[in-house]
């Protein structure tokens, strides 16, 4: 019941239960997760994004093990066998596992050795034996009275193999030995894994040829690999725990010692150990395992995305994109400082020298007629020699032109999708994708989020992965950066639109539409005049959506409408009249005192920080706080690498182990876990995609394209 999951949902995410029970009201209302984060501070103690949806998915979960309990009860009830305490055992389960271990007896089995014995007529018998009575039969007595050819059971074995298949079968089915060998196997047991073939060829696979680890000490990357290398059909794969420790708990639940049957219900157990309990405790285990691994690396997923999307802007300036190719030459593209496309061509510098020198005359032409300021590169093939040809370029305009290479993950996946299509209806494929290489400098957040998230490679396995939750977690990484960064009503695509809390496909289209037909917008209020934006979207929306042509200076900010009453009070308190009071407007408010306000102006201490910070800084933009991008306007290469040599580079990817950071080659290098200069669990800790740190070459392997840095300075 309701109060009860709040009680389990504060104890684990460490929160009082009435902030619980304030989210999941709010959740139930229909608000968003960016919505109840910002403009609901002092309703849950101002849990961020990240707390907010590990509570919204785990009262998912626990709402669904309520239903399952309901339906798993009226089932046995159903058969008429729902006891009290069977009753009280379902509702007392705490996953889902335990619920189904709970109804296994009552569950409409396949035809079974077991079914088939009491086809036989031999459950009599096997209540028998297995009540182990100190003064009943012996096994082969009491047999003798089941002998019936006609159903099948020639001899008094077969009459015993038959009642044992049910005692096995019973045996199998108690939940309670059931919850004590998955306990004791997660504690005792271990993954193993081996080469399939006798002589395996060396592959990717060869530190699982002959693999074993603690079941509760596996890495998750470790699990996803075996898996991998287990459906190639190269690995052997099992869970192995030791047969003598296992059954301890198994005959201790079921023997009568002294009783003539005891050998044989011990046979019995030792049967539905081996053949159907083990294996499928074992399949719980590789199933926990693989879930781990799942939400560790969906959660790592997320935690390199965000940084990625989350990367400082270089806006305002007239910016050409290079999409590299060898066969088909370097698409190019110049877009002005909004990201509107001024001109494209094509230039082919890897054919010959002379193919080279006209590409550079071509490019100086459109670099001097459109005043373009920076370069992107796209960093797929022939990227080397088109950074090559840029520095040159450089060298040749002279002037304030830099380049910088940029990740072309997924371009291509939306220059050929039907969203550029209707974007660039002209141009073709490959035009595009330098248009978008263009744009993700100037504005990464609003370029990439037109990708699939998934396609945007800054995951390990992602293929592997189950593709909704791992769909459901991205898109929420994304709604977090969009909303977190506000979009401007008058600019914003339909796709960065759409991610605004509160929008749909539906409205964030219509919204476009009425921008297109009656100009750009001049308030916020006017956003209740778009078609089928009503009254709840526009009150989880508006916060979110800057109106920089209004009259009204609080639509310029990321101050809700609801909240411009208090708002206007707290610059009245603290005197603040033009945009010079403004920068003081926080040295004022401490000066009258916080709290004091907080009340004058009727909002609680959270909303009247965020306020302040809103008003002293307009409209201003989270990413600009982050360490700017690497602007470059020379070019190095691998083998211009020493030992020792230190360098700036950008935090590319982060992995379990270590880090993979771009320092203007070519080639990644990898800074090993081993060459942090902290002691870590995860790099992530420390470390993220988009952070710009110090490195020092440790080695550089050229034929294997391998580049190690560390980020311990040498002494």
């Amino acid at each position: 019941d309701m109060d009860t999951i709040i009680q389990i949902l504060a104890r684990e995410l460490g929160r009082s239960e009435a902030h619980v029970e304030n989210v999941v009201r709010l959740i139930d209302e229909g608000n968003t997760i960016p919505f109840i984060a910002r403009y609901r501070k002092e309703l849950h103690g101002a849990m961020d994004d990240t707390a907010l949806r590990t509570l919204a998915d785990r009262l998912q979960y626990l709402r669904n093990l309520d239903k399952r309990r309901e339906e798993v009860k009226s089932a046995i009830e159903g058969q008429g066998k729902l006891t009290e305490e069977l009753s009280a055992a379902i509702d007392a389960a705490a996953t889902l596992a335990e619920v189904e271990d709970l109804y296994r007896p009552y569950r409409q089995k396949r035809r079974t050795r077991a079914t088939v014995a009491r086809e036989k007529g031999l459950e009599p018998l096997a209540e028998l034996l297995f009540a182990q009575a100190a003064d009943g039969p012996a096994p082969e007595e009491a047999a003798g009275a089941f002998i019936d050819p006609e159903k099948g059971v020639e001899t008094a074995e077969d009459a015993l193999q038959g009642a044992s298949d049910i005692i096995a079968e019973r045996i199998s089915d108690d939940a309670d030995i059931r919850k004590r060998l998955r306990e004791l196997v997660w504690k005792k047991g271990s993954l193993v894994s081996a080469a399939a073939a006798k002589e395996p060829e060396d592959t990717v696979y060869r530190l699982y040829y002959a693999f074993r680890s603690p079941l509760n000490r596996v890495q998750g990357h470790q699990v996803l690999a075996i898996n991998r290398g287990e459906r190639e059909g190269v690995l052997k794969v099992s869970v192995e725990m030791e047969r003598e420790a296992a059954l301890i708990p198994v005959r201790r639940a079921v023997l009568n010692p002294g009783a003539p049957a005891m050998a044989f219900v011990r046979a019995a157990a030792e049967d539905a150990y081996d053949r159907l309990i083990f294996p499928s405790v074992e399949r719980e285990m590789r199933g926990l395992l693989t879930e781990q691994a799942d939400e560790g690396a969906i959660k790592m997923f997320g935690l390199n995305l965000k940084p990625l999307l989350m990367q400082p802007p270089v806006k305002g300036f007239v910016t050409m994109g290079l999409d590299p190719g060898y066969r088909n030459g370097c698409k190019v593209a110049v877009v002005d400082a909004t990201g509107k496309v001024l001109d494209t061509a094509v230039v082919y510098p890897t054919f010959s020298q002379r193919k080279k020198e006209e590409a550079i005359d071509a490019l100086a032409k459109l670099i001097r007629r459109h005043g373009v300021a920076h370069i992107a590169i796209g960093n797929g093939t022939a990227s080397r020699e088109t950074e090559q040809m840029t520095v040159e370029l450089i060298r040749r305009v002279g002037g304030d032109l830099s380049y910088m290479i940029v990740s072309e993950a997924g371009a291509s996946v939306y220059s050929a999708s039907p969203l550029a299509a209707e974007e660039f209806p002209q141009f073709d494929v490959n035009l595009r994708s330098a248009v978008s290489i263009a744009r993700r400098l100037q504005d990464p957040l609003a370029e990439l989020v037109k990708i699939d998230p998934k396609a945007i490679g800054v995951g390990q396995y992602q293929h592997d992965m189950p593709q909704a939750r791992l769909s459901q977690a991205l898109d929420g990484v994304v709604e977090d950066c969009v909303n977190a960064v506000g979009v401007d009503a008058n600019t914003a695509s339909p796709s960065l639109l759409v991610r605004v809390s509160g929008l749909t496909n539906t409205t964030a289209k219509n919204l476009v539409a009425y921008r297109e037909e009656n100009g750009a917008f001049t308030s916020r209020r006017q956003l209740l005049k778009v078609p089928k934006l009503g009254p709840k979207a526009f009150e989880q929306c508006a916060g979110f959506i800057r109106v920089p042509e209004s009259a009204e200076p609080l639509d310029r900010t990321g101050v809700h409408p609801e909240s411009y009453p208090a708002a206007k009070k707290l610059l009245q308190l603290c005197a603040c009249k033009g945009e010079g009071d403004l920068s003081q407007l926080r040295e004022r408010a401490e000066e009258i005192g916080l709290a004091a306000l907080a009340e004058q102006c009727g909002v609680g201490l959270p909303t009247l920080n965020d306020m302040i910070r809103e008003l002293s800084k307009p409209g201003r933009d989270p990413r600009d706080e982050l360490p700017p991008p690497i602007l470059r306007t020379d070019v190095m290469e691998a083998k211009d690498l020493k030992p020792g040599m230190e360098l700036q580079g950008t935090v590319r990817n982060v992995v379990d182990f270590g880090v993979f950071v771009d320092i203007g080659v070519h080639q990644d290098g990898l800074v090993h876990v081993t060459q942090l200069p902290w002691r870590v669990k995860h790099p992530s800790d420390r470390l993220a995609v988009g952070d710009v740190v110090t490195v020092w070459v440790l080695s550089v392997d050229e034929g294997k394209k391998r580049i190690s840095l560390t980020m311990k300075k040498p002494s």
